[in-house]
């Protein structure tokens, strides 16, 4: 912290014990969020599974201040819900918000991969290729977390390519949920084979500077998400939520 004495000079002064310990606090609380988020998002900790403040400062080896504020960034990004009576529980997934994010997504991601196509230059197109090749090796091992990430880092690339990265930003901001949603649908047979073809068919568009085509593959690679949720009773109905 900088300060300046009676003469006007800078001087440094160093930080209270208090301070030291809220910031402590704050970074132990970044890391417990940030550790519940991944696990939650890769349904690891599943919808209704109670989180025990007690037992999360046991296991993270901190206090319960920490935790307390990791959990209400969590209910913040409606990942949790807190019940001052009951406890916390990981929250289900939100049918009507996740229909809404995916319809946020579609709209986005047909205007990057539009203007990737208007600015795709070459470098561009061996990153996309390289991705390709990734996701098809993860796919093979049967890696679901490295698919998922390798996947995102597809669209962000296509981001990137139209020259407008802060695109990709709004879309990571909303689509909690759909990678929640991702984890549940991606180990089902025949899907990662189905994301292969379609990743390839926005490729081939980019690379042919066909904007209608690439465009059309990406909504139709985004859009699917729409009308599977017309269908899911075949999965687990309490992991998600009907809200009213």
């Amino acid at each position: 912290m900088v300060e300046r004495d009676k003469g006007g000079r800078r001087t440094r002064s160093v930080p209270t014990e208090h301070h030291r310990g809220r910031t402590r606090d704050g970074r132990a609380a970044t890391h417990i969020h940030a550790a519940l988020r991944d696990q939650i998002v890769r349904m690891e900790l599943k919808p209704l599974d109670m989180l025990n403040e007690k037992q999360l400062g046991q296991h993270f080896g901190v206090s319960r201040t920490p935790v307390r504020e990791a959990l209400l960034r969590l209910a913040d990004e409606g990942l949790v819900e807190i019940y001052p009576q009951s406890g916390t529980f990981v929250a289900r997934i939100p049918r009507r918000a996740l229909y809404e994010a995916i319809l946020i997504r579609k709209a986005l991601e047909a205007t990057t991969v539009s203007l990737a196509v208007a600015a795709v230059q070459d470098e561009r197109l061996v990153e996309l290729n390289a991705n390709q090749v990734a996701l098809e090796t993860a796919a093979q091992a049967g890696d679901i977390a490295a698919f998922h990430r390798i996947d995102s880092d597809f669209h962000q690339l296509i981001a990137q390519m139209a020259g407008y990265p802060g695109i990709w930003t709004v879309i990571a901001q909303v689509k909690v949920q759909i990678d929640r949603y991702r984890y549940i649908t991606l180990p089902q047979a025949g899907r990662l084979d189905l994301v292969i073809a379609e990743h390839a068919a926005i490729i081939d568009g980019i690379s042919r500077r066909d904007g209608s085509q690439a465009v059309l593959s990406m909504s139709q690679h985004i859009g699917r998400m729409t009308e599977e949720l017309q269908d899911i009773e075949h999965l687990d109905p309490t992991l998600f939520i009907d809200e009213t």
